[in-house]
């Protein structure tokens, strides 16, 4: 069963068509501390990951990644940080920058354990938030196929319609032709007699 992102927003699944474009999957790490920095970062009510809970590299800034060896590994401590499909209310990206002792004191202890940053590409506001949305040129697409599969059944049905009619007109006349001449016994005459009513 593919793994989606547990980010809010974030539609990745873990397939080929996204590792092709370098996504790559990872999982929440076994260290309490760490996977609830994690959790806090990710902002889902009521989120607890398992062990197969995973995030995409979407939501990691190009610097938390090891890219020296084949494998693409996380950075030791590496907290998720660009989540560019928080609703508005949960993004905190301050208005003016504030220059006071106070102001700088205050923003160095924010209340926010994970800062949130812009990402560089925007995000489909009306994109689906979940991995069971459905597809609709895809649905378009086979509800089109299954009608002309209907259609033609629909039409192989009605030929052998037909075709039976056919061959039980075929057999009446011949039948009326033994008749006539007389070729047929009289217990077959009334079995026949029988069946055409």
């Amino acid at each position: 069963m593919p793994q989606a992102c547990a980010a809010f927003g974030c539609t990745n699944r873990r397939n080929i068509q996204n590792r092709l474009r370098g996504i790559t999957f990872h999982k929440f790490p076994k260290d309490p501390g760490l996977r609830k920095a994690w959790a806090v970062a990710v902002r889902r009510k009521d989120f607890a990951p398992n062990d197969t809970t995973v995030l995409c590299s979407c939501h990691f800034k190009a610097d938390d990644f090891d890219r020296t060896g084949q494998i693409v590994r996380l950075r030791e401590y590496v907290i998720p940080s660009v989540f560019a499909s928080f609703p508005h209310h949960l993004n905190k990206v301050p208005n003016k920058a504030r220059s006071t002792r106070t102001s700088t004191q205050a923003s160095e202890a924010s209340d926010d354990p994970v800062p949130v940053s812009e990402s560089p590409e925007p995000r489909n506001p009306s994109a689906p938030d979940h991995h069971y949305a459905l597809d609709t040129d895809e649905v378009k697409y086979k509800i089109a196929e299954t009608r002309a599969r209907v259609e033609e059944l629909q039409r192989q049905l009605r030929n052998a319609r037909d075709r039976e009619r056919r061959q039980k007109r075929t057999v009446k006349s011949l039948l009326d032709k033994l008749k006539e001449k007389n070729m047929i016994s009289e217990e077959l005459q009334l079995k026949l007699d029988h069946y055409s009513v």
